[in-house]
């Protein structure tokens, strides 16, 4: 089974005017992440707007995304809903148009005790029977937590739960996760701590800030696989400054924005999240320009 690994980003819905999914921007945003060498896609998570979508519309990126890289880099779809039955179309829609895998994130709003949270991803993983499958823990935004003995039972009932997604900056829960089971796959969501995270044995990022600048973290995970540790120190340092101006967690406004500025338009923002005012967007780009120029990264795509 495929596994994430290294830089995966966490991709943006780019939505028109008219606040439609627009298609040809899906497009243009998965040729460019894959020129700039990131090692998967992750598409319709939480920086893709994914509860604000329809399952309609998360089907339709899911499969422009899928017929547009073309089997370029691994491609995970993240099908968590508000609706387990949705959560399952969505998986089953996933491997039938040829995906890698899939990214499941807790249920939201309702707390879940543990033996609820157990068979909600015991039955989303036995309804794809053979597609690798992602846990996907952010508790600080689904108020549900997946515990680690929580995992270790569900890999017990389970031969396709492969990994999970963390996106709480826990270093002792993240260690727990990783010793899970032997092989099991985990990839953290704090960008800043790439570096460590990669030494603690997490199997690289799944980025947000990466869809808008993809550079820095690739030439980071490049030169950590070279074993040239002061470079890629150096270019964690990098990372964190975009992760700083681009105000990672905050608003998936401030990575649009970043695209649009660069060459590549992002889109508009979903209501009710609303895009940036000219004084965000300019405050912004002034910053990421300066970081740029002090990099040596290009500004424009």
């Amino acid at each position: 089974m495929k596994k994430l690994n290294g830089i995966t980003v966490a991709m943006i819905t780019p939505f028109d005017d008219n606040d439609r999914v627009d298609v040809q921007m899906v497009q243009n945003l998965t040729e460019m992440l894959i020129a700039k060498g990131v090692d998967c896609l992750y598409p319709c998570g939480t920086t893709g707007e994914m509860l604000r979508m329809t399952v309609e519309e998360r089907k339709l990126v899911a499969e422009t995304v899928v017929k547009t890289a073309a089997g370029r880099v691994t491609l995970f779809i993240k099908v968590g809903c508000m609706r387990q039955d949705d959560t399952i179309t969505l998986a089953q829609h996933a491997k039938q148009i040829g995906a890698d895998g899939i990214g499941v994130v807790t249920p939201q709003f309702f707390g879940l005790n543990d033996r609820e949270m157990e068979e909600y991803y015991v039955a989303v993983a036995q309804s794809v029977p053979g597609f690798p499958v992602y846990l996907y823990n952010i508790p600080q935004c689904a108020s549900n937590d997946i515990k680690p003995d929580i995992v270790k039972r569900i890999l017990a009932r389970t031969d396709n739960v492969i990994g999970i997604k963390y996106s709480f900056a826990d270093m002792v829960r993240t260690v727990e996760y990783i010793n899970s089971a032997k092989g099991f796959s985990v990839l953290h969501g704090c960008d800043k701590l790439l570096v460590s995270l990669l030494d603690m044995g997490c199997d690289g990022t799944v980025s947000g800030c990466a869809c808008a600048f993809p550079e820095p973290f690739v030439a980071c995970m490049a030169a950590y696989r070279d074993g040239k540790m002061e470079e890629a120190r150096a270019w964690n340092r990098v990372c964190v400054r975009f992760v700083d101006a681009l105000r990672a967690g905050s608003n998936m406004s401030f990575f649009k924005e970043a695209l649009t500025a660069r060459g590549l338009c992002g889109g508009k923002m979903r209501a009710p999240q609303l895009d940036l005012t000219d004084e965000e967007r300019d405050g912004m780009i002034s910053e990421l320009k300066t970081i740029c120029e002090e990099s040596g990264i290009s500004f424009s795509l």
